[in-house]
């Protein structure tokens, strides 16, 4: 008896994990296709349809639905279905507030701890930048992008700061992901990410802070293009 109770306990602990598994899958291949504009704003996602394009139960996708729809990437009609929400502005500079209140605070405790393998790390991933600039690999160039950013921030020896700024970045994220496709913005964005580390590496924390900062808000310069250009992608004021 005791063994059919351990037996029991190691089974449902095993489906357990195997949802929990699920439902990560699927919340990220969602959270990705709507950055990436795969699911463009107004698009039904159905949970039957997406079940079974992952091969999985409902459960764990109701309940990656559940977690987009908190994250603001869908909104429900009730009687209609759940939608992928378009781009909110106010939530694109809410974040880009945080993440500079951040980011810039983290390159400061950086510049203080800089080493040069540090350096060594950071021009690597600048390198790979570049190989994905020249192929006009946007999805690299935006993984490459994030790896550079989230290694400034383990730099500061504080490796929380990445996690947290991550969870307001949906909608900015969407907009980073738009602007990439701009003529020259990427060699732009590479040659001020040469300009911060050039800064780390003269242990400079306020010429570092500095150029991170402007860095920064260079995706807020971009949104009265993009509305332009993808006007049903925003929200309408």
């Amino acid at each position: 008896m005791v063994v059919d109770d351990k037996r029991a306990q190691l089974i449902g602990l095993d489906g357990a994990r195997r949802r929990s598994h699920a439902r990560v899958q699927v919340y990220a291949a969602l959270h990705d296709g709507i950055v990436r504009a795969e699911h463009e704003p107004g698009e039904r996602l159905s949970e039957n349809e997406l079940a079974a394009r992952f091969g999985v139960s409902r459960t764990p996708v109701r309940e990656a639905l559940a977690r987009l729809r908190e994250e603001g990437l869908l909104r429900v009609e009730p009687q209609y279905g759940t939608f992928v929400a378009p781009i909110s502005e106010t939530a694109v500079r809410d974040a880009q507030f945080i993440r500079e209140a951040l980011e810039c605070a983290s390159i400061r405790r950086a510049a203080e701890r800089f080493r040069e393998d540090d350096l060594v790390e950071l021009e690597a991933k600048l390198s790979g930048q570049e190989r994905a600039r020249a192929a006009a690999d946007h999805d690299a160039f935006f993984a490459l992008d994030d790896e550079f950013h989230h290694t400034l921030c383990d730099l500061s020896g504080h490796t929380e700061v990445w996690r947290v700024s991550q969870r307001a970045k949906s909608h900015l994220n969407r907009v980073r992901r738009l602007s990439l496709p701009a003529p020259h913005y990427l060699e732009e964005m590479i040659r001020e990410h040469r300009e911060v580390v050039a800064a780390l590496e003269r242990r400079d924390a306020d010429a570092a802070e500095r150029a991170l900062r402007h860095h920064l808000r260079m995706v807020l310069s971009q949104l009265p293009r993009l509305r332009e250009q993808h006007p049903r992608y925003f929200e309408q004021r």
